[in-house]
């Protein structure tokens, strides 16, 4: 078995070594780094993110982590982003009224949960589509949240010529719907946490190392 090499993308945000950890225990090789050829090697980068939409973003370009992830899905290059790692591939986020741009992978803003109770802090289930390889033998199972935005809609249209897959989108509820995951090609993302997620998160983990080529 070829054990599969991963960069966690360093660019100031996020639980790095938490992260770290768990793909490690996933069973990757895993490199913890902002170095552009190495992130741009990997066979999967992983791209993690805590906090603010434009913290995050004002991190990811001054390591130019925007255009890294741009090439790497240009050549069908696998990268997993995390919580905010996820909601900065959407084109925009809107947090107290600012609008920042994000990398624009997938068109839809990201902005605050309609809920009584913000943060969605802790466990919660994820409505998962048939065909889903992330979530392979993980029905019915939990995953553990933290945040306060989310994208609570989901814009991009399928191929109307049919030669594409339409992205798998994973929702899930706290107060209204949100996306929970996406996998689309090369490019999966998740809301929550799959390091903190115990042995779903785990598994999830290896499904997606699993996946690359």
């Amino acid at each position: 078995m070829v054990v599969k090499k991963i960069v966690i993308l360093d660019y100031g945000s996020g639980n790095l070594r938490s992260a770290e950890r768990a793909v490690a225990r996933a069973g990757a090789e895993v490199t913890v780094t902002a170095d552009r050829d190495a992130a741009l090697a990997a066979d999967g980068l992983v791209v993690p993110g805590v906090g603010a939409f434009a913290a995050c973003m004002a991190g990811l370009r001054s390591v130019q982590g925007d255009q890294i992830i741009g090439r790497r899905l240009a050549g069908g290059r696998p990268v997993l982003g995390i919580c905010v790692g996820m909601q900065i591939l959407f084109s925009k986020g809107i947090e107290h009224g600012v609008t920042t741009q994000g990398c624009d992978e997938w068109p839809g803003t990201v902005d605050r949960l309609n809920a009584p109770v913000v943060p969605h802090m802790g466990w919660n289930t994820v409505d998962a589509p048939e065909g889903s390889a992330l979530f392979e033998g993980l029905r019915g199972e939990r995953f553990y949240f933290v945040h306060s935005y989310a994208a609570r809609s989901w814009d991009l249209e399928s191929d109307p010529t049919g030669t594409i897959p339409a992205p798998l989108v994973t929702w899930s509820e706290h107060g209204d719907r949100f996306v929970a995951a996406v996998e689309n090609g090369p490019l999966c993302a998740t809301q929550f946490h799959p390091e903190k997620s115990g042995d779903a998160g785990a598994q999830l983990l290896r499904n997606w190392l699993a996946t690359l080529a």
